[in-house]
């Protein structure tokens, strides 16, 4: 078994299929508070934690969530991927093989990370290696989640790569110094997905499974 390299997993959108189901969730919770938003305003949001999401919404559309009303973001996520979360096409056979040391560090609070893996039944591929942004300081596109991830690990930034969907995750992985491989086969990739991850960073873009365990393979980190 390789002991001297740690491949990092970003959550939503690359273990499980979850954002369009996230997006959702913000139209309803915003919704329940008098406030209308597009779905689509939340792509530009993708791969942010939600303070900053929050923000950024703010920015597009004028509307900002009361602070006393973020706890709907989580009410209605939580209802939303209970009922009807998948992990991505394949994960789990792709998991089972994987013989690396392996970690998720995601934007999500821990408890919707813990969530999505107990649901999708990814959870017992990771343990206790689960990394949120309320760790650190900064949320991507700061390389603080990859960093202090990876030293929890105990693997050195040289010896880690990331598999991320979004371009702040990817810019992120590239600022801690670490290999991004980009993953465009979630629900929510669109036109150009591919050569946005490229253009953050990425060292190489992957649809399925198969594709990343390949590139895995050629970069000698498995």
């Amino acid at each position: 078994m390789p002991k001297d390299s740690l491949v990092i997993f970003d959550c939503d959108g690359v273990l499980v299929d979850s954002e369009p189901l996230a997006a959702l969730a913000y139209v309803r919770a915003y919704a329940r508070n008098g406030l209308e938003i597009e779905a689509e305003v939340i792509s530009h949001c993708v791969g942010m934690k939600q303070a900053d999401i929050i923000a950024k919404i703010h920015q597009l559309t004028g509307h900002l969530l009361p602070d006393d009303a973020t706890d709907d973001i989580w009410g209605e996520t939580k209802a939303l991927f209970t009922e009807q979360l998948a992990s991505t096409l394949d994960i789990a056979a792709f998991l089972s093989k994987l013989e690396t040391a392996r970690c998720v560090a995601s934007s999500s609070s821990v408890e919707r990370i813990n969530h999505s893996l107990e649901v999708t039944g990814l959870a017992h591929y990771f343990g206790p290696s689960i990394f949120s942004s309320s760790m650190v300081k900064n949320g991507k596109p700061a390389p603080d989640i990859f960093l202090f991830a990876a030293g929890k690990m105990g693997f050195a930034p040289e010896r880690s790569v990331v598999i991320e969907d979004s371009r702040y995750g990817v810019q992120g992985a590239v600022a801690a110094g670490m290999t991004a491989i980009g993953y465009v086969g979630g629900g929510h990739t669109h036109d150009g997905h591919g050569p946005e991850l490229m253009a953050a960073g990425a060292s190489a873009v992957c649809a399925s499974w198969d594709e990343i365990s390949a590139e895995l393979l050629k970069r000698g980190f498995v």
